[in-house]
Formats: C-alpha cells, structure tokens, sequence
C-alpha cells in the first residue's frame, strides 16, 4: 500500500500525536507528524513560525509536509490541527484512512492547558478554541472516514477505537 496506514486529524488537544504513537506501535509502523516536520524544517518552533512570519506562511508550510508524507509515509501520520483548512491539502487527503479525533471544549482546554504557546489560542482560550473547532468541523469530517470520540476515553481506548473503525485490527 501507498500511503500511510492512518491519517489522524482534529483540533488541538484531541490526542492526534500520543494515539498517533500508540497506533503506529500497535501497527509496528512507523509513526510521523506534521507539526513536527515543519518544525524541524523551519529549525525554530511552530509560535516562533507564527510570531515572525504569520498563520499563512505556516499553512503552507504544513501544506508542503502534509503532501510530503502522504506521498511517502507507510505508517500513522498525525495533521497539525488546522491542516486542512487548505483545500490542497483536503484533496490530498482524499482516499485515504482519516480518522477525526474529536472532543470538546471543556476536555480540549484540560488536555492543553493554559498558557499553552498556543499561537492560536491567544486571548479567550475557551472563545477561541471553540470557534476553530466550530470552522474546522465540517472539514475535519470531509476528509474522514471515522470520527472517535476522545472525551473521557484514555489514549488506549481511543486508539482501539480507531483500529475498530479502520478494522485494522479486531480489538
């Protein structure tokens, strides 16, 4: 297979890079994330990229890592929480094993804390995670073909969860 194995996308603080992990152990596959990509590639953290050359020279960033792995990933890929607010990269995403983690406000801000560096969450937290997530939504579930639920549910449970509906594995 072309391709990786699992795509997992959501918002921020839904568990893309720990169950990322767990499903590419689980898989004995490889394991990537985009955020971590471009990371590396801009050789200066993701609120530095923000803070010096805005949200739009990001996104295509993410948008160039995003194709890169897609293209060449065999394992579990974790998307960076706003990737696919780029149509290129919704369409890339197209025919491939997407998994929406979704949650909500309440457990998103317990999981991501405050004070987080959060570019994206300056200001009101609650206010602004809520309406990425509310933006975001309807093209997270464009591009999956599973949504699981993360609320209340340990990385384990999630990440069986994603084999159940993948039906990787039978758990």
């Amino acid at each position: 297979m072309n391709g990786p194995l699992v795509v997992l996308v959501g918002p921020m603080g839904s568990g893309k890079s720990t169950v990322g992990a767990l499903l590419a152990e689980r898989l004995g596959a490889p394991y990537r994330d985009t955020d971590d990509d471009v990371v590396s590639a801009e050789g200066r953290p993701i609120p530095e990229i923000f803070a010096a050359d805005g949200e739009a020279y990001f996104r295509e960033r993410e948008h160039l890592a995003v194709r890169t792995a897609v293209a060449g990933h065999p394992g579990v890929l974790a998307l960076g929480g706003g990737a696919v607010v780029d149509p290129r990269t919704r369409r890339i995403l197209a025919g491939q094993p997407v998994v929406h983690l979704s949650l909500g406000v309440d457990e998103a801000l317990r999981r991501v804390g405050p004070g987080s560096g959060r570019p994206l969450l300056t200001g009101d937290p609650r206010a602004r995670w809520r309406a990425l997530a509310d933006a975001r939504r309807p093209l997270y579930d464009e591009v999956a073909r599973a949504v699981v639920a993360t609320d209340g549910r340990t990385p384990e449970e999630v990440a069986r969860a994603v084999l159940q509906e993948l039906k990787l594995r039978d758990e």
